[in-house]
Formats: structure tokens, sequence, C-alpha cells
């Protein structure tokens, strides 16, 4: 019985601890704020990245993003209530990830959507919004606030890419053969598109065909996704 109370003492000191640790961490100053759309939570990925300690700003999670998680996460559907409910439980893991500062911020009741608090307060605080929205990340580029995009990292860090994957790429000039249009990922790679030509300046979902390696670098050949 001892024992028992002994190993339960020592959890609750291990548990009192990290608590202590994480409250009192000393705020960066002048850290840029991250402000972490709702997109980003029900994904996940966010939680990995922040335990390698390479984001440089503290992560800001709106009230206004926890309300909509609720929403989702009482209602009907249940695809989204699941996913819901993983977002919530990605906010309180991220509480407790020692390597990065997450604060909950209450924006306020208001009647502003969720979006434009994001836009505001990063647009404001010269910081940046966190988020997978496409929407989003269109409108926050066209109102010159900075983005961080998960996908555009994980694309950027990929060494290899199989065909059949698809993704999205912004046709930007032609290509040298009739119908061609050209893409870059992230990295540089360029990504030669069928039947794209038409499709400059756009932003469409391309399906990856071949790979050809020069001695200039990797090309890849790709088709508008069906």
């Amino acid at each position: 019985m001892e024992l028992f109370i002994l190993i339960i003492t020592l959890l609750i000191l291990a548990e009192t601890s990290f608590l202590t640790v994480k409250k009192y961490q000393p705020t960066r100053n002048g850290a840029r704020k991250i402000y972490v759309d709702t997109s980003v939570l029900i994904d996940g990925r966010i939680l990995n990245i922040a335990r390698t300690g390479f984001i440089d700003g503290d992560l800001i999670v709106l009230k206004s993003v926890l309300r909509e998680l609720q929403l989702l996460a009482d209602g009907k559907d249940s695809e989204k209530r699941t996913r819901a409910r993983m977002g919530l439980s990605n906010v309180a893991e991220l509480e407790r990830v020692v390597e990065i500062n997450t604060e909950i911020f209450d924006d306020g009741e208001g009647n502003k959507k969720v979006d434009e608090q994001l836009l505001k307060l990063a647009k404001a605080n010269n910081g940046a919004i966190l988020t997978l929205d496409y929407n989003l990340i269109k409108v926050a580029e066209a109102e010159k606030t900075k983005v961080l995009n998960i996908n555009d990292l994980a694309l950027a860090v990929r060494t290899e890419f199989l065909p059949g994957e698809k993704i999205e790429l912004k046709i930007t000039e032609k290509g040298s053969n009739r119908g061609q249009g050209i893409g870059y990922l992230p990295n540089g790679t360029m990504v030669v598109v069928e039947k794209a030509a038409n499709k400059i300046g756009k932003t469409i979902i391309v399906e990856f065909v071949r790979f050809h390696e020069t001695s200039a670098g990797k090309m890849i050949f790709a088709k508008i996704a069906r």
C-alpha cells in the first residue's frame, strides 16, 4: 500500500513539474506571432513540427477557432465531428509541447468570421497565418499577409515523388512544346503539364506522370488531374 502511494505521489510530482516548466517558460521578446487556423488543428501535423523546435514564433490559437471546432464537434456530420474532436485534442497537446509557446487568445465574441479574425490580428501584429485552407491562403496573399502552409513545407522537404501523385500547382508560363504549361515546386523543380498552356496564372490540380533526370536537375512531366 505504501509503495502504491509513493508511485502515485511521484506521478503527481512529475506532472506538476512539467506544467510548472511549461507555465513559467519565458516569453521571447519580439517573437513572431503565428495564428493557427482550424484546418491545421484538424490536420494534426503541426504537433510533430512543433516538437522539432523549428517554429520560430509563438503559436496563437484564437477562442473563435476553438468555438468553430466545438460547433463541428457537436454537429450531425460524423466525419466532421470526429475530425473536430481530434482538433480540440491537438490544441491540448500543443499546450504541453515544451519546445514551443502556445497561447489561447480571447478575440471576443464578435460577429466576424474566423478567417476575418485571423487576417485582422495577423496584419495588426505583423504576424503570420498557419493554414491549409486554399481560399484563406489566397485572401492572405492578396492582403500581403504572411502565410505558412504545411503542405508547402511537406513538399519542400520531400526527396521523391511517385507517378500518380496529385498536387496543387500554379502554371506560370508556356512550355517549349505546343499546349504545355510549366509550373515549379517549392524546391524549384520544373513541372511540365500537358494541355495546360491555357492555364497560365491559375493554380490547378496536376497528376505526376513521369520523371526525367538531366545534368541540370530533375524535370517532372504531369497532366491535369481529372
